[in-house]
């Protein structure tokens, strides 16, 4: 049985871009994207988590970066016109997205705020991103997601 689509799957199916859809199964303990990675088979690298910060200029932002990466917060400010970025709190994240740890998607969220991906992405033929539900990731090319969110490729990950 395919998975259930999501908001995120029926905006990309709005917007003509092509993807697919993956179940897989996820542990409450770790929602790690790494952990995700295994779950479903794949590399580390292709697969990006959703992380939400602040910015002090430009307030709420959208990041997605590989799996095993961590964001570079001084880089993320500087590409996204802030002079400092922080994380959200994690209690803040479904008030502000509609979505829930672990689940957290760039797409279709409960409020539009920019994103910016990483820019290794570009070397991926496809990457995942969570499809807004635990356990369920879209598979899509780079390209299509920032035509989807209207974000900006940027340099903002450190392995």
């Amino acid at each position: 049985m395919p998975p259930k689509k999501t908001n995120a799957a029926r905006l990309l199916d709005e917007l003509g871009i092509g993807y697919e859809l993956h179940e897989a199964p996820y542990d409450e303990a770790d929602l790690s994207a790494t952990a995700m990675a295994r779950s479903l088979g794949v590399p580390v690298e292709e697969v990006f988590k959703t992380l939400v910060v602040r910015g002090d200029k430009t307030g709420v932002l959208e990041v997605c970066v590989p799996g095993a990466a961590e964001l570079n917060l001084k880089e993320l400010a500087a590409v996204s016109g802030n002079k400092h970025v922080e994380m959200v709190p994690l209690k803040e994240v479904q008030p502000l997205t509609g979505y829930i740890r672990g689940g957290c998607s760039p797409l279709a969220g409960k409020k539009h705020y920019p994103v910016f991906v990483d820019e290794s992405a570009i070397l991926h033929e496809r990457i995942y991103v969570s499809a807004g539900h635990r356990g369920v990731q879209l598979r899509l090319a780079p390209d299509d997601l920032l035509r989807a969110v209207e974000g900006t490729y940027a340099a903002i990950a450190r392995y």
